[in-house]
């Protein structure tokens, strides 16, 4: 199966955080521009042919974030990801994003969103043939005051954008804060009608996973150790059996926190 094969099938991306799927070239552009010496970091960083770890990734997205400080950096990082995922034949994309401010450069979480939401609709007016919509992500460190912001911006921006905002996600490093202190902001959004996405049991967390579970997502992220043989529980494995949950487990192979062999054990 060539790579181009896989390119021309037509396919779903249900799991693009959007500072996660930025091209070498779009760091390197934005880069380049704010200054030349975090491109050579970032480069200094990535080895692409050494395996990475979960504990990688978050430190990729730390110098990300130091690129992506402004509103024309937020608009330039979603057009070019529309595109990029558009030339892989992508036809339905979810992107994810945690809304950011940056005071010192003028950017609030409204211009932030409405920046990505303008990449999105820019795209559309090009007549690219892939649909796309937009999460708005709560970091799983953030206060209920913060989370309660979010789920707001997300109620607003879904009737402001006829429907381009879905839902909202919850992510972030699983290793820090416990995401039960926000279900009540969870169970409220799923009131409200937005669609839930939640990072589950990417690593051992049974008492979290469980209660995090009864507000019943409507799609994993993840979910790499809800198997008992991972860290998990037979408990956990029924539950989301019981409703029916999916789950988006390819970004865990890139991430290495899944090897290739248990992802086709697990999906089947």
């Amino acid at each position: 199966m060539s790579l181009d094969f896989c390119k021309r099938i037509p396919k779903v991306e249900l799991h693009a955080h959007l500072n996660g799927s930025i091209s070498e070239e779009t760091i390197k552009k934005l880069a380049m521009k704010k200054n030349p010496e975090l491109y050579k970091d970032w480069r200094m960083s990535v080895d692409k042919g050494k395996v990475g770890t979960i504990d990688n990734v978050f430190q990729i997205f730390k110098l990300i974030h130091q690129i992506s400080d402004n509103t024309e950096a937020i608009y330039t990082i979603a057009y070019d990801v529309i595109h990029e995922f558009s030339a892989d034949n992508v036809k339905y994309l979810e992107l994810r994003s945690t809304p950011r401010d940056a005071p010192s450069m003028g950017m609030t979480k409204i211009s932030y969103i409405e920046a990505i939401l303008k990449a999105i609709e820019d795209c559309h007016k090009e007549k690219l043939d892939i649909v796309v919509k937009l999460l708005l992500a709560i970091d799983r460190r953030n206060d209920l005051s913060i989370a309660k912001e979010t789920v707001d911006l997300a109620e607003r921006y879904s009737k402001l954008s006829g429907g381009t905002v879905v839902g909202v996600d919850l992510s972030g490093d699983p290793s820090v804060g416990d995401a039960r202190t926000l279900v009540p902001v969870l169970r409220d959004a799923k009131c409200r009608g937005l669609k839930l996405a939640l990072h589950l049991a990417e690593v051992p967390a049974v008492d979290e996973t469980e209660e995090m579970l009864k507000i019943i997502p409507d799609r994993i992220g993840h979910g790499t150790c809800l198997h008992p043989d991972a860290g998990g529980s037979q408990g956990l494995v029924d539950t989301v059996l019981q409703h029916r949950i999916p789950l988006v487990m390819t970004s865990s192979l890139n991430c290495m926190s899944l090897k290739p062999a248990m992802s086709h054990s697990r999906h089947s």
